[in-house]
């Protein structure tokens, strides 16, 4: 059974067109996706900015509500759930975003940013199912925030600092430690290097290879790179104007592709030429 199973997924958005906006107009940003996702595997969603990819990912979080279709994981369908129920699934299900800075509150110390999800979840009220004493959970805290951030390649030094003090490669691992602290089963990845630099957007690729078998994770990777995701990804599945339109291995899709969108879309990738002199 996949871990996460999608079917007919919609979302529409309504427009206000025309004088004083008396004209209304569909836009299907989302038109009828169905995935499945195993555990353990990293799926890729690739497609051009504006064909739906970040709807769809935070779709599967709830971040953003489905206009239509169902959303089962782990066996448990997510647009039921409600309350305790729903906050359940989402210690199991994170979010990386895409822009490391826009994504971190600059009021906030690292610590605060890495331990917040403990807090709101209440994983840190108990230690070991028995009570303790706020300065018990404090020390529990604190040591989740180190245990994560050095998983993420960070030292202890950076609790106490903002994020302003980082660099975007940096932030952009304080927002993981965030979002692995609970220990989530599955986590969209809504292109968390598109806003770096090649060097340092290929560590956190890396990073997030390392962590994907040190956690056990399972992966929803968006991205516009078809290099990316043919790097770090089992399976790519191409997208166009809201629909899936390809899918299937990720060398297959890279080397055979069958959809005459995802040869633009390899074709647009650019190609390194070496001279000599």
């Amino acid at each position: 059974m996949p871990l996460l199973s999608i079917r007919d997924l919609v979302k529409v958005y309504q427009t206000d067109e025309g004088m004083f906006g008396k004209t209304q107009r569909e836009i299907r940003a989302v038109n009828g996706v169905s995935l499945d996702i195993t555990q353990g595997e990293t799926l890729g969603l690739v497609g051009e900015s504006g064909c739906g990819k970040t709807t769809l990912g935070r779709m599967l979080l709830r971040l953003i509500e489905p206009t239509s279709g169902s959303i089962t994981f782990n066996g448990q369908d997510v647009l039921g759930a409600g309350g305790s129920q729903l906050r359940r699934l989402r210690r199991d299900m994170q979010i990386i975003f895409q822009d490391p800075f826009a994504s971190l509150n600059p009021r906030m110390r690292v610590d605060e940013i890495v331990t917040e999800p403990l807090v709101i979840h209440g994983a840190a009220a108990s230690n070991g199912g028995q009570s303790t004493t706020a300065s018990t959970s404090n020390t529990n805290l604190h040591q989740a925030a180190i245990e994560i951030l050095r998983a993420v390649g960070l030292d202890e030094s950076a609790l106490r600092r903002y994020p302003h003090e980082f660099s975007g490669g940096q932030r952009q691992r304080i927002g993981i430690a965030r979002a692995l602290v609970l220990r989530p089963k599955f986590v969209v990845c809504d292109e968390p290097v598109s806003a770096l630099d090649v060097s340092v957007g290929a560590q956190i690729v890396n990073l997030l290879k390392k962590l994907q078998r040190d956690f056990g994770l399972t992966y929803l990777f968006i991205s516009h790179s078809m290099p990316v995701v043919r790097y770090l990804c089992d399976r790519i599945a191409v997208m166009r104007r809201g629909e899936i339109v390809e899918i299937g291995p990720a060398e297959e899709i890279t080397s055979r592709p069958q959809h005459e969108y995802t040869r633009t879309l390899l074709e647009a990738t650019p190609e390194p030429e070496f001279r000599l002199g």
